[in-house]
This record gives C-alpha cells, structure tokens and sequence, in this order.
C-alpha cells in the first residue's frame, strides 16, 4: 500500500535528518564586492560537502543579492517590483549554479529545482521529486524563491522547509547569531542565545521577514541564526550544538535567558 505521506514511507511533516540552509547572495561574494569569488564558492561547498556526510538530507535557499538586487531597482522606481524581482530570481538561478559545479568538484551530487521554468539549466522544483532526490542521498538545491514576486528568499526558506518537512531552518549569516542591534554598529549589542517567534517579531530584530517568521511561527519549524563562515559550524549546528541563536516556540526563551553581550 502506498504510503500516505508520499514517497519514501516517511513523514514529510517532521523528519529528524532533514535540514534545510539558507545562504544570502551576498555569501558567495568576498567583502563588499559583487559576482561569485570562487573563494567563497569553495568555502560554502567545502562546509555543506562535510555536514552531509553522515545521512544528513540537505536543501539550501540561495539568494542572489550578489548578482542583483531587485529591491534596490525598485525602490528607486527603475523597474517595476514585479520585474526587478523576477531579474533577482535568476541571480539566485546563477548561483545555485555555480554551487551545483562546487560540490560536483568535491564528490557531493546535487540537483538544482527551480520556481521558475528554466528547463536548460534547471529542474522544475515538485515535492515528490525532491522527496525522490533525498532518496538518492542528493544534495537538493533550491532557486527562483518561491517563483512570485514580492516574496524573499526568507519566504521561500520558510516555505520549502515545512513543505518539505524539514526539522529546522538554518539561516547562514556572516554575524554568530541574532543582537539587539547591528554588533557591527553598537559595541553594546546583546547577543540572544534564544527567542521566541513573537519576541523576533514584536522586537523588530530583522532575523527574517515578517511573512517568513510568522509560516515558521504557525508550523512550529525552529530557526537557527548562526555564524556560516566559521569552519564546522554547519555540521555542527545540525548535530545540535548550541550555537548561534535558535527561534522557537519554547517558553523557556521568553526572558531571553543566557543573553550575552555582543562581541
């Protein structure tokens, strides 16, 4: 008999080995530059080769704000919203490109699922063909967002990982964690080791966009905002290491316990 929750037999809605990673455009970038620095290309594919050894059932968002930034275009009334997102949704195909090459040169098999119809560079993305490329041991990456204008990469992140049935969201920064303030601007920011989804959103602390935090919120999928650049730290972040800052519905948080103060 088939089994009800799709392919493999197992449930979608909460599976222990699945994770999915969001990384920024800006991540594949060096300081303060644009376009893809193989440096930091390698570094990411080097990070997410090692965390998914082991079993681990990988999808990464990436984002393409180091290709372009359709907000930008359109804040300044170039472009129409509708079209400067769709250009910003084929820098994340580029990138998640440039990703695939990566981690094919470290031994590491992945497919590229697009939002959007890209069928010379992309697959369509469609849940049981991802849940088949899980399957396969496949590292799934995930690009065009959602394929709609006026939803981020954060929306999409959100999306794909209670579709998916992933056990957590990674959010890769290039800070350790969620502050009071921008660490890099206050010398007294406070870092939290733990949040609730309403204290992220009622605190205005930018973790996610208020669409992406308030699907996680309803669905109950924890977030984990963590340093990406430092060596290990996806792994280790995915074995439960308390690191970064984790948001959640735990009651426990409410007082921000354990709050340290920026470095």
């Amino acid at each position: 008999m088939a089994s009800p929750h799709g392919s493999g037999g197992k449930d979608p809605r909460k599976d222990p080995t699945r994770v999915l990673l969001k990384v920024s455009g800006e991540s594949f970038a060096g300081e303060g530059s644009f376009g893809i620095h193989p440096g930091e290309l390698h570094a990411i594919a080097s990070e997410i080769a090692s965390a998914v050894q082991g079993g681990i059932e990988l999808a990464v968002v990436v984002g393409g704000g180091n290709i372009i930034r359709g907000a930008r275009l359109a804040a300044a009334g170039t472009f129409d919203q509708s079209t400067a997102d769709y250009m910003g949704m084929l820098g994340t195909v580029i990138n998640g490109l440039a990703l695939k090459e990566a981690l094919k040169s470290l031994g590491v098999e992945s497919r590229v699922l697009s939002a959007i119809h890209v069928p010379s560079v992309a697959e369509p993305f469609i849940r049981a063909r991802a849940l088949r490329h899980f399957e396969k041991g496949r590292v799934i990456i995930l690009v065009a967002g959602t394929g709609n204008p006026f939803f981020t990469t954060d929306t999409c992140a959100s999306l794909r990982a209670i579709e998916l049935g992933a056990h957590v969201l990674l959010k890769g920064t290039k800070v350790d964690g969620i502050y009071s303030a921008d660490p890099r601007r206050d010398p007294s920011a406070k870092r939290f080791d733990r949040l609730t989804y309403s204290e992220a959103i009622e605190r205005k602390l930018g973790v996610m966009d208020l669409t992406a935090m308030t699907m996680c919120m309803e669905h109950n999928l924890p977030v984990v905002v963590f340093d990406y650049r430092t060596p290990g730290n996806i792994k280790r972040v995915i074995a439960g290491e308390p690191i970064g800052t984790r948001v959640s519905s735990s009651a426990a948080s409410a007082q921000l316990q354990g709050a340290k103060e920026g470095r």
